[in-house]
């Protein structure tokens, strides 16, 4: 195994697959081979029928402290074409992402955890996006989703000072969906996960998509493009099993069809 491949650890828990950044001596920063593997691990989750979730988090109680400014000052940049930073921040998978932050969750970080659906964190973890101290700015979706996630004037502060948010308060505002104690954050978002990955794969990915693309519908166009992404869920194989157990009183097998 290459030292790349060792700085991005890919692992599965069932139908569950969990990204781990793993170079602790640099708080998990993003480098370009890291930005590579995780692009890559999450074309294995869209990709792959047996994975339902995924889940991100970093190794040795670190979520991740951002871009690598030693090799930013190298002159690397930890991004690719059409996914952005870290392989994912422009294009998120269609199935469900996870992230669990223990420690710190700074500047690019903090962006791909904002690339997640959802997030778990230890009561220690704390969120920053303090590029404004460096000089550079928060272009990785900070600036964009943050405020969509928490009441603009506590994003316009966090943006403007490069102050920290914790986990306790994150958690206040709507941001952090499970509080826990440190070192139990993965736990609860394997927890999450486990509850999402027993419903329709269909129907998750498409809930998913709406939620995420219908504040940027035109109002009058919400309902026909609504309709667009669930017409094909209703009618589906799925749809027909998940009301057919239900009367029978069994589980559900989904076929993803």
């Amino acid at each position: 195994m290459s030292t790349e491949q060792q700085d991005v650890q890919v692992s599965t828990e069932g139908s569950i697959l969990v990204i781990t950044l793993n170079r602790p001596q640099a708080r998990n920063a993003i480098t370009l081979p890291v930005a590579q593997a995780i692009a890559a691990a999450v074309d294995e989750l869209d990709g792959n029928d047996a994975l339902a979730v995924g889940i991100i988090t970093g190794a040795d109680g670190v979520f991740c402290a951002g871009m690598d400014l030693k090799g930013f000052v190298d002159g690397e940049l930890p991004q690719l074409p059409g996914r952005g930073f870290a392989g994912i921040v422009q294009a998120p998978p269609a199935k469900p992402l996870v992230a669990a932050v223990e420690g710190y969750a700074l500047a690019g970080g903090f962006e791909i955890a904002l690339a997640c659906d959802l997030i778990t964190a230890g009561r220690g973890a704390r969120f920053g996006i303090p590029e404004v101290k460096r000089g550079l700015v928060a272009a990785g979706g900070a600036l964009l989703r943050l405020p969509e996630r928490i009441p603009p004037n506590v994003a316009t502060q966090l943006a403007l000072t490069g102050e920290f948010l914790d986990a306790p308060r994150a958690h206040e505002l709507g941001l952090v969906n499970a509080l826990v104690e440190d070192g139990k954050a993965l736990d609860a978002a394997l927890d999450l996960a486990a509850a999402i990955a027993v419903n329709g794969p269909l129907a998750v990915r498409a809930s998913k998509r709406i939620i995420a693309e219908a504040p940027g519908w035109p109002r009058e166009e919400r309902w026909t493009r609504q309709e667009q992404i669930t017409d094909p869920v209703f009618v589906s194989h799925d749809a027909i099993e998940g009301a057919s157990a239900f009367a029978e009183k069994r589980p559900p097998n989904w076929r993803g069809e």
